[in-house]
């Protein structure tokens, strides 16, 4: 089975209120230097025999890292691993930074899939999120790739922000949907420790439970009613238009991370990268493991998230054994509550169990 590369890739022009991801401050010798830890890296899980359909280069803003860079990374791991004809090759992006140049530019390394931080189309909500792009640059970036050829894109939309209404809600998927794109992935908005949000998070005004739930309905109706299927709790898709990357994530699938702070699934062993640029840089062939993957318990929970759910069939092939009685029993509760899906061949939460999943999943897994 082929296997997908995550490269985190940590720059950032600034930090956003809301992040927790790991990032830093962009700057042309730090990157040069991660450029050459990231070649060392990718070399030490050099395999010629691995065959690879998959790389996505996260972060941070990974466009900052340039193109010219990007594809240095790009053709290392050609000359390390079988990658596959027809590969996807997905570069995150924020549009104020993204030129019309350096698209055509990552269009011509390699990169054939856009995955863009739209987060909203109203005015009042970006300049709370303190996000620097206006909708104009949205408008930009996807034309220019259209234009060159990069027809695979996806835009990021956020729910639960502060004083957001179904019309607002509304307002950005119009505008999301007006772009003609085939993939819309929609995070709920999540206070963090450490991020500036924190600090401030009683003085906003920010929606509850109910209401973000609300909105979430709202949100998977509204992209119905427009072509998209719920694949993922969080993912909507057009045409079959999924993220083949993140796919192997929910179907416990082994993928190899490389870069600070990135996290790998490798040969049954979970494992990550220190939250360090400067670590990486050091040894960027050290990581820690974290534990053995694949389990029953982290499959069924991982499947779960996905509108296909738990197959018996796979479940059987993958643990030569079949799910529990107790746990298919438990999940005949949740059936005739109205929460997820069941028949001979699956069971699957629906709309409404998405809404609740994180209940549902660790009570349904305590009867494995």
């Amino acid at each position: 089975m082929a296997i997908g590369i995550y490269i985190h890739i940590p720059y950032c022009l600034k930090k956003c209120p809301y992040c927790d991801f790991y990032s830093v401050s962009y700057n042309e010798s730090s990157a040069d230097e991660y450029l050459a830890a990231l070649l060392k890296a990718t070399e030490h899980f050099s395999d010629k025999n691995l065959e690879i359909d998959s790389i996505y280069f996260g972060g941070g803003t990974p466009n900052l890292f340039t193109s010219k860079r990007i594809g240095t990374v790009i053709e290392k791991i050609k000359a390390s691993f079988n990658v596959l004809d027809g590969c996807e090759i997905t570069l995150e992006a924020n549009p104020e930074s993204l030129t019309d140049k350096e698209i055509y530019a990552f269009k011509n390394v390699g990169v054939n899939r856009l995955s863009m931080g739209l987060q909203s189309a109203n005015e009042s909500e970006l300049k709370a999120l303190n996000r620097l792009h206006s909708k104009s640059d949205i408008q930009r970036c996807i034309k220019t790739a259209k234009e060159c050829g990069i027809l695979n894109i996806s835009l990021d939309l956020m729910i639960g922000l502060e004083n957001q209404s179904k019309e607002s809600l509304k307002n950005s998927i119009d505008f999301a949907d007006s772009l003609d794109i085939e993939h819309i992935s929609a995070y709920m908005l999540k206070i963090e420790k450490g991020t500036l949000f924190y600090k401030n998070k009683d003085k906003m005004a920010l929606p509850d439970d109910d209401l973000t739930a609300e909105l979430y309905s709202f949100f998977a109706e509204e992209l119905a009613k427009r072509g998209f299927v719920g694949y993922e709790i969080s993912n909507f898709a057009k045409n079959s238009r999924y993220s083949r990357h993140n796919l192997k994530y929910w179907r416990c699938e082994e993928y190899i991370g490389i870069g600070a702070a990135a996290h790998g699934f490798y040969r049954g062993e979970r494992y990550y990268y220190k939250r360090s640029i400067k670590d990486f840089i050091a040894s960027p062939v050290s990581y820690e493991f974290d534990s053995f993957g694949g389990s029953e318990e982290e499959y069924i929970m991982l499947k779960l998230r996905l509108r296909e759910g738990v197959i018996f069939k796979e479940f059987r092939d993958k643990f030569k054994k079949d799910i529990s009685n107790k746990l298919l029993e438990r999940a005949e509760y949740y059936k005739k509550l109205g929460f997820l899906e069941k028949d001979y061949e699956h069971i699957s939460l629906n709309k409404e169990g998405f809404l609740v999943s994180n209940t549902i999943i660790s009570d349904l897994l305590s009867y494995i």
